[in-house]
């Protein structure tokens, strides 16, 4: 009798507990299967992102952008400001190299840590210590290239103008800017010599910031010096590259 007045109760109201117990569970179900859809996209992009062959023509840049943000990445590097830095080095390695999201900020990593491990050094073993990311970098850098460099080469060459330009006091005038010409020589395949205007110039803006530091500190008013010897000095690498 009991059954038959709960079947009754149902059918007049609707509402039956058996049925309100599965809502939840179904609910549940639909939500589980949505994140696993949501995290199986993330997982997908992420590997498209990270291992999906990618092309850069190296000669392709923006030479005026380019010498923008290294304007930027100066000013960053010498103020300390970390997160702005690798957030200037993302930018160019998507907008110049062609990389991805994802992968331009792994690599702008191993570019930033670099770049302030050295900073910390006192001596050239201590200045090695950068290379690992040197490396790790150039390698990155090489898996787009349409020019076959040395990894390893470039990575020493980087790091060889970083410790010139630190010990500047204790090297000839010129040295700076054939390191520089070494390093373009590398990674375009060509004579270091076709660099030499494109490594003077880059090299004077670096002298122009030093001696600006070393008399007090560089000035607003000093900075679009330094931008237009960049300007000029990445012009002159793409007129070479690409003639």
């Amino acid at each position: 009798m009991a059954s038959s007045q709960t079947r009754i109760e149902e059918e007049v109201t609707g509402f039956s507990p058996a049925r309100s117990e599965t809502r939840p569970v179904r609910k549940r179900r639909r939500l589980t299967k949505l994140l696993l859809l949501v995290l199986a996209a993330l997982l997908a992009y992420t590997a498209f992102d990270l291992l999906a062959p990618r092309a850069s023509r190296m000669r392709s840049f923006d030479p005026s952008e380019v010498a923008r943000l290294e304007t930027g990445m100066w000013r960053s590097y010498y103020d300390k400001r970390q997160l702005r830095l690798y957030n200037q080095m993302t930018e160019l390695l998507r907008s110049q190299y062609n990389l991805p999201f994802l992968r331009s900020n792994t690599v702008a990593y191993q570019a930033a840590r670099a770049a302030f491990v050295f900073k910390g050094g006192h001596n050239r073993q201590e200045y090695e210590k950068a290379l690992p990311y040197l490396i790790s970098f150039y390698t990155s850098i090489r898996k787009v290239s349409d020019i076959p460099f040395d990894i390893d080469r470039a990575a020493r060459l980087e790091l060889q103008w970083w410790i010139i330009h630190r010990e500047r006091d204790r090297h000839q005038s010129g040295d700076l800017a054939r390191a520089l010409a070494g390093l373009q020589s590398e990674l375009y395949q060509l004579p270091a010599e076709r660099f030499a205007e494109h490594a003077r110039l880059r090299a004077d803006a670096m002298t122009i910031r030093d001696t600006k530091a070393d008399d007090g500190g560089v000035t607003e008013a000093d900075w679009p010096r330094i931008d237009e010897l960049l300007h000029a000095s990445w012009q002159s690498l793409f007129n070479v590259v690409n003639n």
